[in-house]
């Protein structure tokens, strides 16, 4: 039998192949035998090249249909896809290209004089570029190559793909999934998000991580939906597809800087069935302002590179938690179908419901391991083989999965444990606060102590004092940060996901250990 990924993708095409497949906001069409000619020329091309089994591809190119062309094409070979955020720089290329060994690199044009010289440095045989108006190199190559191609075959266990963490707290792991994995996921979200015969799917994602590529491209390729393909997130060129789409995956500024324009109404969400927001929290305010202005109610989820999704809101009833069907703000829902998810003391002891521990997960979708860190793999996983997310979290008693988050984003204050979503929680309900970031840094008396960072609403000042006078009032004294900053803008990654490393770096340059305004 054939686990070959493509394969499985490919039965979920459409029998009119002429049917189309990805509309773009460049104005370009591309049916459904488009994707399946172009993937198999460029797999074709790909065989020709001879590499080694199971090669890697590295790929740093802006987004385009021709990138999920070649991804596709990369499963079809039986090779190992690996992207990389277009915004990479010299050294982060250097490392990410000398770590994994890629036998091809695919780049933009543009970049193809410093990007050749790394990877021909390092032992890569073949350079080709790629950019976003069809042009470049690889594809002028792989147009002289046949657009029929059987997939090979491939193991369970086969890798599909490498991608790369974030690297916040240290070098960047790869984190290595099967194809097993990844259909194993998208298989199970495409009954639990309901997916139906007439979806139409707002993309706006990158493609060069999970979400994009393979929650949000594998969830509509499997269900054989069209997608409204936007090259960046553009709110109001989003908004005005809406009335064509019933599926929008997003992060949580997509809907706020949709929530930004006046045009967002329930008229305009109508023909929409869900929506969807992940990759970083969603504010309750953002979750119920949402609810207020269109009627629907957003479905977080929760996942990581190294296991797609793990948990997520109900779509419709969940059986194993009863028969509602209820999405609450500040939760990530339950544990998907086929996952294991427990919630685990210092002391190794299963907590009961209610109680704040490591979030440890199990299943099918949960990655082999961390390319070439065989000791760091080893690190990651229980003996009865659960993987340690390094996430921090409860289970409440009607089952919802909530996130407190990341273990290494612990304060330890004289000795007692403080969670900064609690604490950006109660900040972000005081009035005038659009949002709120809490890091820790060291203290001299207390051992570490936090810092908040506060983003005002348009029109209001505040005034630090008296931000953390208020929350005195609402947390215990141990848990107030000692100290406060008023941000014009807090730095995210490309998923927007806030950077709390920057914002220790800035911390620890304002000064640890000043607090005027501390009584604690």
């Amino acid at each position: 039998m054939n686990h070959n990924l493509y394969s499985a993708l490919r039965q979920g095409f459409p029998s009119d192949l002429q049917q189309m497949a990805v509309e773009t906001d460049q104005g370009l069409a591309y049916s459904w035998s488009d994707l399946e000619r172009g993937s198999a020329m460029l797999a074709n091309w790909i065989h020709s090249l001879q590499l080694p089994a199971v090669s890697r591809i590295a790929v740093q190119a802006e987004k385009s249909v021709e990138v999920l062309m070649l991804y596709l094409a990369c499963l079809r070979s039986g090779h190992v896809f690996l992207p990389l955020n277009p915004a990479y720089q010299h050294n982060e290329i250097a490392y990410f290209i000398g770590n994994a060994e890629p036998a091809l690199v695919v780049c933009t044009p543009a970049n193809f004089g410093w990007i050749s010289k790394i990877a021909f440095q390092a032992g890569t045989r073949y350079v080709v570029t790629l950019d976003d108006q069809r042009g470049g190199s690889l594809l002028e190559r792989a147009s002289r190559h046949s657009d029929v191609h059987t997939p090979v075959v491939s193991k369970p266990d086969d890798l599909a793909a490498i991608i790369y963490t974030s690297g916040t707290t240290g070098r960047s792991k790869g984190a290595m999934l099967s194809h097993a994995n990844l259909l194993s996921n998208v298989r199970v979200l495409k009954d639990y998000w309901g997916w139906q015969s007439d979806d139409v799917l707002i993309h706006a994602l990158p493609v060069f991580h999970v979400h994009g590529l393979f929650v949000a491209i594998h969830g509509a390729l499997l269900n054989g939906s069209k997608m409204l393909w936007h090259s960046r997130f553009d709110p109001q060129r989003v908004l005005d597809d809406m009335p064509r789409a019933t599926v929008l995956m997003g992060v949580p500024t997509f809907y706020t800087r949709l929530l930004a324009l006046p045009g967002l109404n329930a008229q305009v969400c109508a023909h929409v069935r869900l929506f969807i927001s992940g990759s970083a929290p969603m504010l309750v305010d953002t979750f119920e302002s949402w609810q207020l202005r269109t009627g629907h109610t957003v479905l977080e989820r929760y996942g990581m590179s190294e296991t797609v999704m793990l948990t997520s809101n109900p779509f419709k009833p969940d059986e194993r938690f009863g028969s509602a069907c209820v999405r609450i703000g500040g939760s990530v829902g339950f544990p998907l179908p086929g996952v294991s998810l427990r919630i685990v003391g210092d002391n190794g002891a299963v907590l009961d419901a209610g109680e704040v521990g490591s979030i440890q997960v199990k299943g099918p979708n949960v990655f082999a391991g961390y390319w070439r860190m065989p000791e760091k793999t080893a690190q990651e996983f229980t003996a009865d083989g659960f993987f340690m997310t390094g996430d921090m979290g409860m289970v409440d008693a009607q089952g919802y999965v909530r996130i407190v988050g990341r273990s290494k984003d612990l304060i330890i204050c004289g000795g007692l444990n403080v969670y900064p979503a609690e604490i950006e929680d109660a900040l972000n309900n005081l009035p005038g606060v659009a949002e709120s970031a809490v890091v820790g840094v060291p203290h001299a008396d207390f051992g570490e102590t936090g810092f908040a960072f506060v983003l005002a609403r348009p029109g209001v000042e505040l005034q630090s004092d008296q931000l953390l006078a208020a929350l005195k009032a609402k947390l215990a004294n141990f848990k107030v940060p000692k100290q406060c900053q008023v941000v014009s803008d807090l730095p995210r990654n490309s998923m927007g996901k806030v950077q709390k490393n920057l914002l220790r770096e800035l911390a620890l340059k304002s000064g640890s250990e000043k607090s005027g305004s501390d009584t604690n």
